[in-house]
C-alpha cells in the first residue's frame, strides 16, 4: 500500500493544486474537513483522476465518507479496486 499511498498523495496534490504541504501528509492525514481545497467538487475530480490513473471504475454506491476519511482509507479503497 505504500506505493499506492504515495501515488494517491501525488494525485491529490496535482488535482487539488496543493503545494509542498503534501510532503508531510501520511496515511492518517484527514481529508474531509481538514484540507480546505477538498470539497464536493474536488471529490469528483479526485475520483476521475483515480479512475484514469489506475484504469478502474468507481461506482456511485462505492463512494461514502469512510473512503474519503483519510489518505490511507482512500489508498486502501484503490488497493481493493485493483485486487
Amino acid at each position: 500500500m505504500v506505493s499506492t499511498l504515495n501515488e494517491v498523495k501525488t494525485i491529490l496534490k496535482s488535482t487539488l493544486g496543493l503545494g509542498a504541504e503534501t510532503d508531510v501528509y501520511d496515511a492518517d492525514t484527514a481529508l474531509l474537513g481538514n484540507i480546505p481545497e477538498f470539497d464536493s467538487m474536488a471529490v469528483v475530480s479526485v475520483i476521475t483522476a483515480l479512475e484514469e490513473n489506475y484504469d478502474i471504475v468507481v461506482e456511485d454506491d462505492e463512494i461514502d465518507a469512510e473512503v474519503f476519511e483519510t489518505i490511507g482509507s482512500l489508498a486502501r479503497f484503490v488497493d481493493e479496486k485493483l485486487d
